[in-house]
């Protein structure tokens, strides 16, 4: 049996530092993506203090976040299987959410997302957010490759 990599993993040590998630941050989430034929794929089960206006149900800035590092690991990986040298970490430009359903904490939720567009350093990429089946959340996402050389900003 093949163990599976999480796409976060292969991230260079000085880009694995996200709240969301970096495995090099004791305090973060340690989000974990994973390639699922032409998609990605996140699971992660809210703890209740991420509760919203109402209890029970994920705050939206919550969801936002979790589009937001499952988006930028989908773009790695987009660039991942098409780039020869090392591929850094991508940042967003731009992250549009349409909230759909109430998002329940203590369940678990899936997070895919799908390349729209790669043109440059540019990857567009497409998030649903869903628990038990029922979609809650989608969107989109604008992920900018980091420069090697970070002065090319």
């Amino acid at each position: 049996m093949t163990e599976l990599v999480a796409i976060q993993d292969c991230y260079a040590d000085e880009y694995a530092h996200c709240y969301g998630c970096g495995r090099l941050n004791d305090d973060g989430l340690k989000l974990k993506s994973y390639a699922d034929g032409d998609e990605t794929v996140c699971r992660f089960t809210p703890d209740p203090k991420y509760s919203g206006g109402y209890p029970g149900f994920l705050y939206g800035g919550m969801i936002a976040s979790l589009m937001d590092c499952h988006g930028a690991a989908t773009a790695w990986a987009a660039k991942a299987r098409t780039e020869e040298q090392t591929v850094t970490r991508f940042v967003t430009a731009s992250l549009k959410v349409d909230f759909r359903a109430p998002t329940p904490t203590n369940v678990e939720i899936e997070i895919r997302g799908r390349i729209n567009e790669i043109k440059g350093r540019k990857v567009v990429v497409d998030l649903t957010v869903s628990a038990a089946g029922k979609l809650c959340a989608e969107g989109s996402a604008v992920m900018v490759q980091i420069p090697v050389n970070r002065q090319e900003g």
